[in-house]
């Protein structure tokens, strides 16, 4: 049995730009988490350049380090119809209570929240203050949970 399980979420703008840098800074951030975690569980979504990118850096790392203190976990917001695909991607796959019967509308919002509820890092690509995605790293640093923030964010 593990005594500690490390929780890693992953939140960013839908567009990606400096595509290189930001899997970079990616690939860091997991490979050091990997090999300095008893076991992390990566927590993500499927909704914009940054989550697959993020979800493809963390299969690399797999594929290099293996998977046996790790898992990739996807978190969905509301149902999907791909998810034969996406079972063979992902090692799992999670549809939180709390998101049932959330409005499609709010339900990417209410994932987020369910990120910074249970993680004790967000790793968040973020270049403006405004969105889900700045909106989401500060609950997370208003809650003081620790944020890995790529890209800067521009000024107003």
């Amino acid at each position: 049995m593990l005594d500690y399980i490390y929780r890693v979420s992953f939140i960013g703008h839908r567009q990606v730009e400096h595509f290189r840098e930001v899997e970079e800074q990616l690939t860091e951030i997991v490979k050091d988490l990997i090999r300095s975690k008893e076991f992390v569980e990566f927590y993500i979504g499927r909704n914009g350049d940054f989550d697959i990118l993020a979800a493809s850096v963390i299969k690399r790392a797999q594929e290099k380090y293996g998977k046996a203190n790790n898992s990739l976990i996807l978190v969905i917001p509301y149902p999907i119809t791909d998810m034969e695909y996406m079972e063979k991607y992902y090692d799992e796959i999670w549809y939180p209570d709390e998101l049932h019967g959330v409005h499609y509308k709010s339900a990417i919002t209410k994932r987020n929240e369910w990120f910074v509820d249970h993680s004790d890092l967000l790793v968040a690509y973020v270049t403006r203050a405004s969105g889900g995605a700045y909106d989401c790293m500060k609950k997370a640093q208003q809650k003081g949970i620790s944020v890995a923030q790529i890209g800067c964010v521009e000024s107003k």
